[in-house]
């Protein structure tokens, strides 16, 4: 990818992320997220990389509490002074083993299972040292076949979740 093709892509990343950032507080949807605890990935982990939610976010409140319920370890992310994160455990200690599954924020997911995150690549670091099963939470109506433009350093999910769905991607390159 040139620079001129890297610089255009960039600007769309960041008019998109404008927009659904605006749209977001409109589309807010609660869920138990039983849907996603019941796939075999989740009920087979040991190890389970979640996120504390925060603002417009999907909520994970009851998710995370769900996942510890179940006898899961749950890791959750640290960011780290270069925006790369580590998975920590609930008392704080750095978690070094394998990670069964990522459960992540995004903004929008396309039909590919491109991800537009906030900007910052730091999933982007952490999932390309894992071979975890990758989910993106979403709301409705971020989950479509709007193409999210992407880089070679993306990483793509593995399903997304709504609050009543899930949606597994099979296409991964």
């Amino acid at each position: 990818m040139d620079i001129t093709a890297k610089k255009e892509v960039k600007r769309i990343k960041a008019e998109m992320r404008k927009r659904f950032r605006a749209e977001r507080e409109f589309l807010v949807v609660e869920s138990d997220w039983q849907h996603l605890l019941a796939t075999q990935e989740i009920s087979q982990a040991q190890v389970v990389a979640t996120y504390v939610s925060y603002g417009f976010e999907p909520d994970t409140k009851v998710l995370n509490q769900e996942l510890q319920r179940l006898g899961k370890t749950v890791l959750t992310p640290h960011m780290l002074e270069d925006k790369d994160l580590e998975w920590h455990t609930s008392d704080g200690t750095v978690f070094n083993g394998e990670i069964d599954v990522v459960i992540m924020p995004a903004l929008h997911i396309d039909r590919n299972g491109n991800r537009l995150g906030q900007g910052g690549g730091s999933y982007d670091r952490a999932l390309a040292r894992t071979k975890a099963w990758r989910v993106a939470l979403v709301y409705p109506g971020e989950l479509s076949s709007e193409e999210v433009p992407h880089e070679p350093h993306d990483q793509k999910v593995n399903a997304a979740a709504t609050a009543e769905i899930l949606v597994r991607f099979t296409a991964q390159s």
